[in-house]
């Protein structure tokens, strides 16, 4: 399967004043992250709050500025595109964010919500336009009589809907979805979450799913990328991560899931928090938090270790069972 994105050595800083002196600390929030994300896939992105997840996702689509770096799509760098070539690519790369309510004006109809990409980004007449907002519309499972309505006129199902809506009206090659069920009451999160997984196949979409939902990304993914401190610690299909996890933080994160049937593996519950991204640790990033540290861990950082073309991992510690 051919690659539609690969990211390459990403950063991603920001400058932040720091308490109340106003002197200046930087937040390393993507840290030399390289991932390719195959065509027709449904990708996740995993990892506690405050892992870089998010920013990854917004770097993609260029709405954060990257230090350096490249996102390569059909062979051009995103980040070295002018404001024209930009503009293309945002026709075929569409997000939806986790807050469907702050993602929507208040103050527009649905049905003008909807419109405005198209009335920006095409040449269609006014008919075309509203033809293609009702069958977007009616494919989330909303009835083309509610497109007169306001935002709060709907529940946060319907409006995260609606939101998807908005992403497919430009018939876009792939969507990144940044926690998109996790605002969303549990049985909600199940109709949305099929809903994806039937216009991913519909529209041979491709999706780049941000979650800390292991449970979601057991359901829908088909690869998955763990991200700990704007590091990619492992990647793998999804089956290699459930079932064959190497990473010491992604056994931990599986852990955390509950089991309906069979027994539930022992709970790995990590000592302390997650480190500041103003202060990163050396070597691993995870050895501050890792039950299994050794003393190389706290003085290099990890390369990628290839189990098989699919599997990876940076951990010191698979390194030393292989030798």
């Amino acid at each position: 399967m051919e690659n539609l994105l690969e990211i390459k050595d990403l950063y991603v800083e920001y400058k932040t004043d720091k308490g109340f002196t106003g002197e200046k600390q930087i937040i390393h929030a993507v840290n030399g992250v390289t991932l390719n994300v195959k065509r027709g896939e449904i990708l996740a992105i995993a990892g506690e709050s405050g892992c870089g997840k998010s920013t990854l996702a917004k770097a993609i689509v260029r709405l954060e500025t990257s230090k350096c770096g490249e996102i390569n799509f059909e062979d051009q760098n995103v980040l070295k595109m002018d404001k024209k070539a930009l503009k293309e690519y945002r026709k075929k790369a569409q997000m939806v964010f986790q807050n469907p309510y702050a993602s929507l004006n208040p103050k527009m109809k649905i049905i003008d919500i909807l419109s405005e990409p198209l009335k920006i980004n095409t040449n269609l007449s006014d008919i075309q336009i509203y033809e293609t907002v009702k069958e977007k519309f009616e494919k989330v499972g909303l009835d083309k009589e509610c497109l007169e309505l306001y935002p709060h006129e709907f529940s946060g199902g319907q409006r995260q809907r609606i939101a998807i809506a908005r992403a497919l009206v430009l018939n876009p090659e792939f969507i990144l979805a940044d926690e998109p069920v996790s605002a969303l009451d549990v049985s909600i999160q199940a109709q949305i979450i099929n809903l994806l997984r039937q216009l991913k196949n519909e529209y041979k979409l491709t999706f780049i799913l941000i979650t800390h939902d292991m449970s979601v990304i057991k359901y829908l993914a088909d690869r998955v990328a763990i991200m700990y401190l704007g590091e990619i610690v492992e990647t793998g299909t999804t089956s290699q991560i459930f079932v064959n996890p190497k990473h010491p933080y992604t056994k931990a994160l599986l852990s955390a899931v509950p089991q309906i049937s069979g027994e539930q593996q022992e709970r790995i519950i990590l000592e302390g928090d997650l480190p500041s991204p103003a202060n990163l640790p050396n070597g691993c990033k995870f050895h501050t938090r890792c039950p299994n540290c050794m003393d190389i861990c706290t003085q290099c950082p990890p390369q990628n270790i290839e189990i098989n073309d699919e599997h990876k991992v940076k951990c010191f510690l698979y390194m030393k069972l292989n030798k």
